[in-house]
């Protein structure tokens, strides 16, 4: 696959807008393509197409992967009940949503092989700042639920609440918000209108059903094509929350047609309390659950984050059971 796709921020990959065919094949087209030797697909305009990976790894997101290289199997978890094929194969996947601006960077790699995983499909998924999800508006309105579930090895139990970052008040049930962030009561029993059965809790992937869409919005989703190095970058903003769950984005990626890994990352409370110090996410009060008593965090799910022009870069590693041996 060639690397010289060009993506620009603010400008969506559209169906009429063909870049080497990409718009036209969707993300069924493309995990077919990235599943044969030549990499075409017959697109829906009818041509044979070749999609491209992301472009080649820049230099300051090799230095930021440089200690990073570490092969030991990320743990999976749910894909949480808001994951639906998108059809959107692009890098910036904000369309009009307001927030802080994040660079998010992956890469993926061989569990055994302990090498990069050329030409596989990566998406993202997750709410916005007010804590909605694209086609789910209706469900995700007013929070998520309480989290249910087996965390992964290795990370802590417990209900929803947790303790703010070192330094933030302390405070009452389901834990006191840090200083900056949206204030609010206690937790436990989410709003009215928040999706019935519980929001994503742990375990193996495939426990919740892929959701049919509600509404026609497609923001914040997207998928991109490894390169070479194993990466794929996206633009987005900093997440939002909802009731039940700490901060953090959904992905899934997808070897040769099948989803050898489904799993979230999450960001240290301490950038969570100085992005959400900004009016537009201050708005959204009542956060309830920090990453100590979220069902699904572990430190291994951590995003290594630096600051990056007007928002900030984050890059994190998942290695992934390619051949789904159990290795």
């Amino acid at each position: 696959m060639r690397h010289d796709l060009d993506h620009h921020e603010g400008q969506r990959v559209s169906r009429r807008r063909l870049i080497a065919g990409v718009g036209s094949i969707g993300l069924a087209g493309l995990l077919a393509a990235c599943g044969r030797d030549d990499g075409a697909v017959t697109a829906s305009t009818g041509e044979t197409v070749t999609p491209q990976a992301t472009a080649g790894t820049s230099g300051d997101l090799a230095a930021l992967f440089a200690d990073a290289n570490t092969c030991t199997l990320t743990a999976s978890t749910t894909q949480g009940p808001y994951y639906f094929d998108a059809d959107k194969i692009r890098r910036d996947i904000r369309e009009d949503r307001p927030g802080t601006r994040l660079r998010v960077a992956i890469r993926v790699q061989d569990s055994e092989k302990c090498a990069p995983l050329p030409n596989a499909v990566v998406e993202i998924w997750h709410c916005d700042a007010a804590g909605l999800y694209s086609g789910a508006e209706g469900q995700s309105t007013g929070g998520g639920g309480a989290p249910g579930g087996t965390p992964p090895s290795g990370a802590p139990g417990g209900g929803p609440g947790g303790t703010p970052p070192s330094g933030a008040p302390g405070g009452g049930p389901g834990g006191t918000p840090p200083s900056g962030a949206p204030g609010g009561g206690p937790g436990g029993t989410p709003p009215s209108g928040a999706p019935g059965g519980g929001a994503p809790g742990g375990g193996s992937e495939g426990q919740a059903a892929d959701l049919t869409p509600t509404d026609d919005k497609r923001y914040l989703r997207g998928a991109q094509v490894t390169n070479a190095d194993g990466i794929v970058e996206f633009v987005t903003v900093w997440p939002g929350w909802y009731r039940g769950r700490t901060v953090h984005i959904h992905a899934m990626v997808h070897v040769n047609n099948n989803r050898v890994l489904t799993t979230q990352v999450m960001f240290d409370e301490a950038l969570n309390t100085k992005v959400f110090a900004a009016a537009l996410y201050a708005s959204h009060t009542g956060r309830d659950t920090f990453n100590d008593k979220d069902n699904i965090y572990a430190d291994s799910m951590l995003m290594k984050v630096v600051e990056d022009g007007d928002g900030y870069l984050g890059v994190i590693n998942f290695s992934a059971d390619s051949d789904r041996n159990g290795a």
